[in-house]
């Protein structure tokens, strides 16, 4: 099937008032719920909501970051929405940022690439039932065993921008989260995955008539993403490097303004999904044609009623 997924909480949406918006998705055509992780609600809770409120979605985390957590905790909060939603829930796992796991929950970011193999590597265990005794080249488990452990085994998915994680997601997980891509980028991140696993990816999308609107909170977000070192380094590898650098020039030299000045629309155009809510429904159709599995739709704030445009951009 056609996946066609949405970013859940809403911004400016108490967590409580999605209900009956949840229970009205997979009328409009959405077959996902993915939830995120960094400031606001847990990656989780969402998620259980949403398993109450329609038992017909498929529900993602995108992501759990895999160091502000330990691994048991890690699985234990996964077989929790296993066992609520059994066969239809995939668990997102990655490295998140520097910014979120040293400054905000006061913990080392070390060797991101070996962490992320062995915390795959413990979850595909953990996640069957097995008892967990293993020395990881990053952490140590020793007897760990989920008390409830779910069946089926969810679906675990990583979190990967450039090739050596693209590879690692091939060969120890089921699938690849991206994000901040165009459509046509989508064949160069499909080519490190390989045919087989799943692709999700995040997308911007503001859907409104402001052209104007759209670009300039779109060079405010990819002003605050791309200058991201792991991001900026992606945007190369994708043959994006020479647009940004004058942004990235600009940022480093502690002027913000002049660096969302030096994006052009162009760049917005390519990364920022807006327009009338059907162009951009055909847009977010255009990854799915270039390879995308699942695409996600995150939605930007247009002053409208969100749950208006959540309803505009249904496939349905």
């Amino acid at each position: 099937m056609t996946r066609w997924g949405l970013t859940l909480p809403l911004t400016g949406v108490p967590l409580a008032a999605h209900r009956d918006l949840v229970r009205s998705l997979p009328d409009l055509g959405y077959s996902d719920v993915w939830s995120a992780e960094t400031a606001g609600t847990d990656a989780f809770t969402p998620l259980a909501l949403a398993a109450e409120w329609a038992p017909g979605l498929r529900l993602g985390t995108a992501i759990a970051p895999i160091y502000t957590r330990g691994a048991g905790l890690l699985a234990m909060s996964a077989a929790t929405i296993a066992e609520l939603a059994p066969g239809r829930f995939v668990l997102g796992v990655g490295t998140s940022t520097p910014t979120i796991v040293t400054n905000w929950n006061a913990l080392p970011f070390e060797a991101p690439y070996a962490r992320s193999r062995d915390t795959l590597r413990f979850l595909r265990s953990a996640l069957r039932g097995d008892k967990v005794t293993e020395t990881y080249e990053t952490f140590a488990v020793s007897k760990f065993r989920l008390e409830r452990p779910p069946t089926p085994p969810p679906q675990v998915v990583l979190a990967a921008l450039r090739p050596g994680m693209l590879r690692l997601a091939a060969r120890e997980a089921d699938g690849a989260i991206t994000n901040w891509l165009a459509p046509s980028d989508v064949p160069t991140v499909r080519s490190a995955l390989g045919e087989g696993p799943e692709l999700v990816a995040r997308i911007f999308v503001c859907p409104t008539t402001d052209a104007d609107a759209a670009r300039g909170l779109g060079r405010l977000l990819i002003s605050s993403y791309l200058t991201v070192p792991v991001y900026a380094a992606f945007h190369e590898w994708l043959g994006r490097g020479d647009a940004l650098r004058p942004m990235n020039e600009a940022w480093a030299a502690g002027d913000r303004a002049a660096a969302n000045a030096a994006i052009t629309d162009e760049v917005v155009d390519e990364l920022i999904v807006h327009g009338p809510p059907e162009k951009c429904r055909e847009r977010v159709a255009e990854y799915v044609e270039q390879g995308l599995t699942t695409p996600v739709i995150s939605i930007l704030p247009t002053g409208d009623d969100p749950s208006d445009l959540v309803r505009a951009l249904g496939r349905a």
